[in-house]
């Protein structure tokens, strides 16, 4: 057996945690490792929540979605919510699809997708149709729920990827999101500081949590390498990750603040994105669909400057 020694880079790190989100903007599932596709990890941003104008909705005007929470099984995905019977999604993992095509817009992209039928429709109606303490709300709309078609290939912007063909599901816009435990713990430092609770990774939804590096070393490096097995998997990261209202949202409530956002504001202003606060970076996969992706592996990677 041969075994593949990792170039030495100015960066080492392991892999500390690992995510996917079934369902956009619900809860995410926390894995000890996961197959590394062409658009991510495997089953991330599969299903979306549309609504009567096949607009996707996200905890942006649901905030309730995040109490939605997926259970990876063999062979389909059980989805739990408060005061809801458990919706069982068919067939995850083998690809199967059924259902009426649709046209689904998420951002700026119009892309086909297969409608999950009446029931998850109810089901989503019913429980988005609820308020924080559980009763019902005066206006309810309809939503439904669809699956990405795996057949479309969406792809991410180009002029990030330098021109790369990189694609995702209903992803914000590039396969994975990648953190590392340091800038959450240099956030959480400034947040104790100014009399505020410290909060937990869940509200940033990364894919791929870092260990071993200091606080936003995630920002500055290139192409990030890791032996998975037999394959070599690398990793590149394209661009900084703006951040909406959702990391305000306590994962165990539905319920807003503004206190992480109003912090990130004092000291996460980015120059690349004309002063955005971002906070993680969005990456995209050069090498290494097919591989599983284990916590505890390690990468290195070179600090890019460019």
């Amino acid at each position: 057996m041969q075994t593949t020694i990792l170039p030495a880079g100015d960066v080492s790190a392991r892999l500390a945690r690992l995510f996917v989100y079934p369902v956009k903007s619900c809860a995410g599932v926390e894995l000890q490792e996961s197959v590394l596709t062409e658009t991510g990890l495997a089953l991330d941003r599969a299903w979306m929540v549309v609504d009567a104008h096949s607009n996707f909705v996200t905890q942006r005007q649901q905030p309730r979605l995040v109490l939605v929470q997926p259970k990876l099984l063999a062979h389909g995905v059980l989805l739990n919510a408060p005061g809801m019977p458990t919706l069982t999604l068919p067939e995850a993992d083998s690809g199967y699809i059924s259902g009426q095509r649709a046209q689904v817009k998420v951002w700026d992209d119009v892309v086909p997708a297969f409608d999950m039928g009446d029931e998850a429709a109810q089901w989503f109606t019913s429980f988005l149709g609820g308020t924080a303490d559980g009763s019902p709300a005066k206006d309810v709309q309809p939503y439904r729920l669809v699956r990405f078609d795996p057949a479309h290939q969406r792809v991410s912007s180009l002029t990030w990827t330098a021109g790369v063909q990189a694609f995702n599901q209903f992803n914000d816009g590039f396969p994975l999101l990648v953190i590392s435990e340091a800038s959450l713990a240099n956030l959480n430092e400034k947040l104790v500081a100014g009399g505020q609770d410290p909060v937990g990774m869940e509200r940033f939804r990364p894919n791929v949590v870092l260990s071993g590096l200091q606080a936003h070393d995630e920002d500055r490096v290139g192409v990030m390498t890791l032996q998975a097995d037999f394959e070599q998997v690398w990793l590149k990261p394209v661009k900084p990750c703006p951040r909406c209202p959702i990391p305000n949202i306590d994962p165990l409530s539905g319920i807003g603040g503004t206190q992480v956002s109003d912090m990130l504001q004092t000291y996460r202003q980015d120059a690349r994105l004309g002063g955005a606060v971002t906070f993680g970076m969005n990456v995209i996969v050069l090498r290494g669909v097919g591989a599983v992706l284990r916590v505890g592996q390690s990468l290195s990677a070179d600090f890019d400057f460019g």
